[in-house]
């Protein structure tokens, strides 16, 4: 069963709710750059190993 969520009741929250939403959509878009970074800069196959 599949629960709906409540809208907030008081002004607490309201901004809970609100912090929680932008915290979501920020990691996303977050985690988004990550992959187009990794995805656009390979690095050579060297540039791993220790030199030592």
């Amino acid at each position: 069963m599949e629960q709906k969520q409540r809208p907030p009741k008081t002004p607490k929250d309201h901004r809970d709710a609100r912090l929680k939403s932008a915290l979501k959509a920020n990691l996303a878009r977050r985690k988004a750059q990550s992959r187009a970074r990794t995805g656009e800069k390979p690095q050579p196959e060297g540039a791993e190993k220790d030199k030592g």
